[in-house]
């Protein structure tokens, strides 16, 4: 795969990100965006749902701080969406820690076709339908084969599938991936995951038409900036303002010489 195509569709074609997400990461999530070139939107209001989601080249939909409310208002964009035929990524973010969030993320499955579903190992696992527990948005423990878990709910559900982790795992389309790109630092800092949710719509935005690819190379490119942003950090703060400016400033040569994507059978 040419990871650096990707990140270059970004550039080009600069896709708008409609997001309603978790509001303790909302700039992160804004900022990762547009250090990868994009454009972030962040509208949660109700009244302007479906006229926000019509700009868009896609939409990610976070349940992070979720409410009634906020989920409502992610059926409306997801409507939107869908009607208009651009990609929505669903991060599952505290799936297994509580029933509401099981049943909330199941209501937006129900209604509406999710591109991609992402979420760490415990809350993808959860819903997959396996008796597993996250630890607030923490990953729990999970027994399963992930790549395993992954493909059945990317079978079930008729989308991709991603698992972030230590080492992330993409299936859909029949296809799937293994990223293993990315620091330890990163679990030191809170949003990585879902500045991750937020990469990969934007990737999605920029290639529609191949999105367990764009998926993976999101995420590849995401990391190899991690990668490089801690050689100049020391700890979580400084670390986040040089993952920032790594994104900024990566290139092809940079992206061929440390992309670590693996296709698998």
């Amino acid at each position: 795969m040419n990871i650096y195509s990707f990140l270059q569709a970004v550039r080009d074609k600069r896709p708008l990100v409609h997001h309603i997400t978790n509001w303790v990461t909302i700039f992160d999530c804004a900022q990762v965006v547009k250090s990868f070139g994009a454009s972030p939107v962040m509208a949660h209001a109700p009244e302007e749902a479906d006229a926000m989601t019509s700009l868009a080249s896609a939409l990610v939909l976070n349940i992070g701080t979720l409410t009634t409310e906020v989920v409502d208002t992610m059926k409306l964009s997801a409507a939107a969406a869908n009607r208009k035929g651009i990609p929505i990524v669903l991060d599952v973010c505290g799936a297994g820690a509580t029933a509401f969030r099981d049943r909330k993320c199941a209501e937006l499955l129900d209604v509406a076709k999710i591109d991609v579903i992402k979420g760490n190992s415990s809350e993808v696992a959860r819903i997959a339908g396996l008796a597993v527990a996250t630890q607030g948005v923490d990953a729990g423990e999970v027994s399963a084969d992930l790549r395993e878990v992954a493909v059945a709910l990317s079978n079930k559900r008729k989308c991709t599938v991603v698992i972030t982790g230590a080492e992330d795992i993409v299936a859909g389309q029949g296809k799937i991936y293994q990223v293993k790109n990315g620091h330890p630092m990163m679990a030191n800092l809170v949003g990585t995951g879902c500045m991750a949710t937020s990469v990969i719509g934007t990737f999605a935005g920029a290639t529609p038409d191949q999105i367990p690819e764009a998926a993976a190379a999101g995420l590849a490119c995401y990391e190899i900036a991690a990668e490089q942003a801690v050689k100049k950090s020391d700890g979580p703060s400084l670390f986040k303002q040089q993952l920032f400016d790594c994104i900024f400033r990566l290139d092809e040569k940079q992206i061929r010489a440390m992309q670590q994507v693996t296709a698998a059978s």
